[in-house]
């Protein structure tokens, strides 16, 4: 599992390295033909409520996979994108049983 972070705007953190990478594990585990993850984090300065943004891009075979998410604080928005990705997996997954 190759996993890429890019911090556009926003302080490099561990913490939310780690809290990222332990929620792909799972993704990945479940779906071995994930290649790679690129993950963005950045802030949108104009967003009071808002404004901690996720963008999270899976390499696969076939067409990458991207979902992101704008959420109170990192952590909720990571796990809003997984669960975005997870469900464009399960009809990707299901593709890939048919043939």
């Amino acid at each position: 599992m190759t996993v890429n972070f890019e911090y556009v705007g926003v302080d490099a953190s561990d913490t939310l390295s780690t809290f990222t990478e332990e929620k792909l594990e799972k993704l990945f585990n479940r779906y071995e033909f994930l290649i790679s993850a690129t993950i963005r984090f950045k802030q949108d300065e104009k967003s009071h409520d808002t404004g901690k943004i996720c963008n999270i891009e899976l390499s696969l075979p076939g067409p990458r996979i991207f979902a992101t998410s704008n959420e109170r604080n990192f952590e909720v928005s990571v796990r809003e994108t997984i669960s975005d990705l997870e469900r464009q997996l399960k009809k990707r997954k299901e593709v890939y049983k048919t043939h």
